[in-house]
């Protein structure tokens, strides 16, 4: 071996060396969360890596990341700092966890207990609509925003919906509308991200809502530059290759519908004074508005679906800021075409679905999916809700959605489009 070549092979592992050091000392403060890959996490193909530089920081990269790699795959049992879980404020579960139940059965949930029936060609469902989206994501025919664009290219704040679970080798990306609640206290549950009286949680259920969605509560890959630095992007593709990856969607139309009767039809401060107040001065010509949402409902000021879709068409929306997130499109909160995702489930078929994916991650004997709702916005309300909404509005707006559609497998509602 030449010594130029050795020389470079001792700074690579010195620089992986004093990565360890950093992860050790971060883990020892309890601001990270480090799991070796273990055993229950298993391989999954992807496309190459981007190659990254030339000459010799190429060599050096490949190196470092070959090492990284074997260490996440070695299936050794987890060291001691590894053991070290990130300190939880201790949360008390609800006095009368029945209030916290009825609250959200305001949102349409069902807790009666149901039985998920397997489709019975389920493995063959899923290559579908994974070969569905991997077609379309090659096809030049699909054209959208940041189709085209690597890994690499999408920023960090970008990666916000995809929740790690390295206990079990997990990702979950969360879409809000697609019985994101339920699927985030899943991955509490599988990650113990959180604790009641000093104990992970064990029920689903009795994970409070509020809990659920605090961003503090989940180890999300926005979070992995401050943690790991110039090598969080070698972390994350890591695990995007080994660990299993899923997400849920659902018809597209429907759940802009769902986000509006969630956020506009009920009583929301946050809501109002952000989103609806501001459109109903844009859309309804409202000049003197109240400052609280109670106050408008109670004078009947409310935005009305035709006000909405006119906020989603408006150019200048997305020029002051990009869509919220329970209205932003699934190819820019999940990024299926830069991520080869495992399994793909839907709304319309959540139960056998879930049933199927726990199965899959063999921890179906550890954690059972919440009861779903029925009450779920029906795609046969469609033609009622955008009866009064022009044409024109509808085909703009199918276009804006259109990747969604196409990439999951959802027919184009042509009823809708058509004179």
């Amino acid at each position: 071996m030449t010594k130029p070549r050795l020389f470079r092979l001792w700074l690579a592992l010195g620089s992986v060396l004093m990565v360890l050091l950093i992860i050790v000392y971060w883990d020892n403060v309890g601001t990270a969360h480090f799991y070796l890959h273990t055993s229950l996490s298993r391989t999954h193909a992807l496309a190459p890596l981007p190659t990254p530089g030339q000459g010799e920081d190429k060599e050096l990269t490949s190196d470092m990341d070959e090492f990284l790699d074997k260490l996440l795959t070695s299936g050794a049992k987890q060291s001691d700092f590894s053991k070290k879980k990130t300190e939880q404020p201790q949360v008390l579960a609800p006095s009368k966890p029945a209030q916290s139940r009825m609250e959200e059965s305001v949102r349409g949930y069902d807790w009666s207990p149901q039985s998920a029936q397997q489709h019975p060609d389920a493995g063959q469902q899923q290559a579908e609509r994974r070969s569905v989206l991997r077609s379309f994501c090659a096809n030049s025919s699909l054209a959208f925003p940041t189709k085209e664009r690597s890994f690499d290219d999408i920023p960090n704040y970008e990666l916000n919906h995809l929740i790690v679970d390295d206990r079990h080798g997990v990702i979950y990306c969360y879409v809000p509308k697609v019985a994101c609640t339920n699927w985030k206290r899943v991955m509490i549950v599988l990650s113990e991200s959180l604790l009641d009286r000093g104990a992970p949680y064990r029920d689903p259920l009795e994970i409070p809502r509020e809990r659920v969605h605090n961003t503090s509560t989940h180890l999300t890959f926005n979070k992995f530059w401050r943690r790991y630095g110039r090598f969080s992007r070698h972390l994350m593709k890591i695990k995007l290759k080994k660990y299993t990856k899923f997400l849920f969607v659902r018809d597209p139309f429907v759940r802009l519908i769902s986000a509006f009767r969630s956020k506009f039809e009920l009583e929301n401060e946050e809501f109002y004074r952000k989103f609806a107040a501001p459109m109903l001065r844009l859309y309804a010509n409202r000049t003197s508005l109240p400052t609280s949402v109670s106050e408008a409902f109670s004078a009947g000021l409310k935005v009305t679906f035709a006000n909405f879709i006119q906020y989603l068409l408006d150019p200048h929306t997305e020029k002051l800021a990009p869509f919220n997130e329970h209205w932003r499109q699934v190819y820019r909160l999940c990024h299926p075409c830069q991520i080869d995702y495992d399994f793909v489930g839907k709304l319309e078929t959540l139960d056998e679905d879930a049933a199927q994916l726990l199965r899959l991650l063999k921890v179906d004997a550890q954690v059972h999916f919440p009861p779903s709702y029925r009450n779920r916005t029906a795609s046969s309300w469609e033609e009622d809700w955008f009866a009064k909404i022009p044409l024109a509005w509808r085909r703009q707006l199918y276009k804006l959605y259109e990747a969604d559609f196409v990439l999951f497998g959802y027919p184009k509602p042509e009823h809708l489009l058509r004179d």
